[in-house]
């Protein structure tokens, strides 16, 4: 999955421009969502993206229904809320899906930010323990709710697979490809090892959207999980 991160439409296609022919998702996250709207999704899956909306709604059960319902209209493929939430926060954003109709989008749980470590998790966000025993229960409460997965560091999908099955989906972000910079995540890896701890999808933004040649850089990633 490539992140687009970028303040408005027009940066977006410069990337989409370069990266034209090379089958990936592609990931709108709030800055571009908010700048350039459902317009720019659609847009997206008339090209023939598969499109993850990455909004990680968190608010009362009724409020997260009607987002889903509207963001399933919109023909997504994956969509994500918080599973700080709850359980029934996230079971109605199921609600809102099914009352939407059409095809289903994969929905899916966040557990803790990949830019979140224990200190953070402790001392600020008011969560006792280890973040990896964190992130394993809010992924059970996602499973609870009926979701498909969740948002997790390639840290915790080896356990996150072994405790809730191989089909619950995990889709991580906090990929570093050799040598590239971390920035401000603090749970990483690079796609070769996060593919053997054996999760579903990778998400890499920066490393391709800041790269001087974004074609490039994909390109080696793909050419890197091809040599492993």
């Amino acid at each position: 999955m490539v992140a687009l991160d970028y303040p408005d439409a027009a940066s977006a296609e410069r990337l989409l421009r370069q990266l034209e022919g090379i089958p990936c998702y592609m990931k709108v996250g709030m800055q571009l969502y908010y700048a350039a709207g459902p317009s720019f999704v659609a847009g997206l899956k008339e090209r023939g993206y598969k499109v993850f909306l990455d909004l990680k709604m968190h608010d009362i059960p009724n409020t997260v229904k009607g987002g889903a319902e509207s963001i399933t209209r919109l023909g997504v493929d994956m969509f994500n809320v918080h599973a700080a939430g709850g359980v029934r926060m996230m079971e109605a954003a199921l609600e809102g899906v099914d009352k939407a109709g059409g095809a289903r989008p994969l929905v899916i749980g966040v557990t803790q930010l990949t830019s979140t470590d224990r200190r953070t998790m402790n001392e600020e966000i008011g969560i006792d323990g280890p973040v990896e025993d964190c992130v394993l229960r809010y992924a059970k409460l996602t499973q609870q709710a009926g979701l498909d997965g969740v948002v997790a560091s390639p840290v915790e999908v080896m356990r996150i697979k072994r405790e809730l099955g191989e089909g619950f989906v995990t889709v991580t972000p906090g990929i570093r490809p050799k040598g590239a910079d971390i920035g401000d995540q603090a749970r990483v890896m690079t796609p070769a090892e996060a593919f053997a701890q054996g999760t579903d999808y990778i998400v890499v933004g920066r490393p391709i959207t800041g790269a001087d040649d974004p074609r490039q850089a994909l390109e080696s990633i793909g050419k890197e999980l091809a040599s492993e």
